[in-house]
């Protein structure tokens, strides 16, 4: 497999352990635009600095941490005391139990990883534990330490592998009676219909890997058009007029699903199936010829 490995252990099932090791499953600043600070002056790349109240300006090498049990007053804790604890699943994927992949709201979900054997010798044993969960067709919740905190994780059988999810902790979750009130709405039995009509008539695939970022798309063709020189190139979002009345809405919802999809935004075609031909652009207007423009301006 490509990439380092982020983590390396032992993958438990009650008496039974093989050597594994994790990979992070995705990049979130893979192919994305990012900005550096500069001053708005010189132009120059401006950098952050640590600042002490009594010393001024420390070096990072002079940091340590500290944990604050009263107001203006810490414990310091060094690297070398951190470095020391160690519970068991700092070293061991240890399986507590097994759940169906229902049971698990996505609220809960954080990070995923790919898990692999680490090693030849280790594949037998993984191979094993890979089988037996993807035939009984539950989920494995276990416990791994990561960036020094423990965290809750799910182990789902995959092809050759397995998938490792992050959990967030209970505490972590909001209630979503803090953000949500009771509705109390009342509407007409055929507006529920066509509600349904319109989601029954966008049924789609989940594909992925046919999403654009149109935001990123639009960040390139503004920093594209400052690197050459040019007028800076805003793209806007199409103007839309208010709908007033929820019926006419709807209706004109379903009179617009009704139409054949732009070739962007229906089903990948199938294998086999043409493509779409592009709609044709429509001809810019050509400059006058210069001629023309002379002559035109004389006899003004």
């Amino acid at each position: 497999m490509a990439g380092r490995a982020s983590w390396k252990g032992y993958l438990k099932l009650s008496l039974v352990s093989c050597p594994v090791k994790l990979f992070p499953a995705t990049s979130a600043s893979a192919g994305k635009i990012s900005f550096n600070l500069l001053h708005k002056d010189t132009l120059n790349r401006v950098q952050q600095k640590y600042h002490d109240p009594e010393l001024g300006e420390i070096d990072r090498a002079d940091l340590v941490k500290g944990y604050q049990f009263e107001k203006d007053k810490y414990v310091v804790v060094t690297a070398e005391e951190l470095d020391e604890i160690e519970v068991e699943s700092s070293k061991t994927i240890d399986i507590d139990g097994f759940v169906d992949r229902a049971d698990i709201d996505s609220i809960y979900q954080d990070n995923t990883y790919y898990l692999a054997p680490d090693g030849p010798i280790a594949e037998e044993t993984f191979a094993v534990i890979l089988d037996a969960m993807r035939e009984a067709g539950k989920v494995a919740i276990a416990r791994i330490v990561l960036s020094g905190r423990e965290r809750l994780v799910t182990i789902d059988p995959i092809e050759d592998g397995f998938r490792l999810t992050t959990l967030r902790s209970a505490k972590e979750i909001r209630d979503a009676s803090g953000a949500l009130d009771k509705l109390n709405a009342k509407y007409a039995p055929d507006m529920l219909a066509m509600a349904k009509q319109i989601i029954a008539s966008k049924e789609m695939e989940f594909h992925p890997e046919a999403f654009e970022d149109r935001y990123e798309e639009a960040l390139l063709t503004l920093v594209k058009s400052k690197i050459a020189g040019g007028q800076p190139v805003i793209t806007k979002a199409p103007e839309r007029g208010n709908v007033v009345n929820l019926m006419d809405a709807l209706r004109r919802s379903i009179e617009e699903e009704r139409r054949p999809p732009a070739p962007s935004l229906g089903k990948p075609a199938k294998k086999g199936e043409a493509k779409p031909a592009p709609a044709a652009k429509a001809a810019a207007p050509k400059a006058a010829p210069k001629a023309t423009a002379k002559k035109n301006a004389a006899a003004s």
